[in-house]
């Protein structure tokens, strides 16, 4: 049995926090039996914003992590942790150095610059907006102009890795795999998109498939859905299919959606390069 431990953790952003959130979720997945009490402080730009930080540090003592580029609000913040005896980490200055060092540049401090409404914000909402019309095989007379497309039976995270493509500005669609049914006719002659098949090993599928239909219903009547012999032969002429058209196939079984995203996104990248020359 692993003993817990538990400790503050105070996460300090001038911006939304997402960027700071994530490196802390990312960094305590790798430590087994802790519990981080956390401490979330976003859009800190004011002197009177961080005295309410350094209250709570006060009160509370533990790491601070923190994203701030206002200098003078830095040196409050790293003075107080030191009087406190508690590290202060600044996430993201081992890489805005290296770049400034390798541009021969030095950084703007203006704080949350990356959700500017520029080009890439709005390139993203069109990705998410597409995204959301051509989900499940809505929609297929834009298929030409989507960056990806998913195809799967159901319940194999078609859904969800769209949107996390779309939110990273890839215009991605979904269609389903449908056992004796004809695809989209502009799904097979789409030659602008990266077709991705996604599959998933037939028993958790089955697993996934009856609790969402426990979800969706009281009656648990025996059907193709989530029958073990027809889901089988699904996945295996899913799977056949894929590879029959020359399809990258990606088993998501033990993947997150953030693995899956990131193989699809290095597929595209390769394809991109291999298109221009590269």
């Amino acid at each position: 049995m692993i003993d817990t431990k538990s400790f503050h953790l105070h996460l300090v952003s001038d911006a939304t926090g997402e960027t700071i959130h994530s490196i802390a979720r990312a960094c305590l997945a790798q430590f087994e039996g802790i519990i981080a009490i956390e401490h979330f402080w976003n859009l800190v730009r004011t002197d009177r914003q961080l005295d309410l930080v350094l209250d709570e540090v006060e009160a509370n003592p533990g790491i601070v992590v923190y994203t701030l580029v206002n200098d003078r609000l830095r040196q409050r913040l790293e003075e107080t942790c030191m009087r406190l005896d508690v590290p202060a980490i600044a996430a993201l200055d081992p890489v805005m150095m290296a770049l400034g060092q390798h541009l021969d540049m030095e950084r703007h401090g203006r704080p949350g610059f990356q959700h500017a409404l520029n080009a890439a914000y709005f390139s993203r909402v069109e990705a998410i907006e597409f995204a959301l019309s051509q989900d499940d095989g809505q929609g297929t007379s834009r298929l030409n102009e989507a960056d990806v497309i998913l195809v799967g039976v159901s319940r194999t995270s078609k859904t969800p890795t769209s949107l996390y493509l779309a939110n990273r500005g890839i215009k991605a669609a979904n269609v389903p795999y449908v056992p004796s049914c004809p695809l989209p006719v502009e799904l097979m002659q789409s030659d602008r998109a990266l077709i991705v098949g996604l599959t998933q090993d037939p028993d958790r599928l089955i697993e996934i498939r009856r609790n969402r239909m426990r979800m969706l219903s009281e009656q648990h009547h025996v059907s193709d859905y989530f029958d073990t012999e027809s889901v089988r032969n699904e996945v295996r002429e899913a799977r056949r299919f894929y590879m029959r058209h020359g399809w990258p196939v990606i088993d998501v079984t033990r993947r997150a959606i953030e693995e899956t995203a990131a193989e699809i996104l290095s597929l595209l990248a390769r394809r991109r390069q291999q298109r221009a020359g590269l």
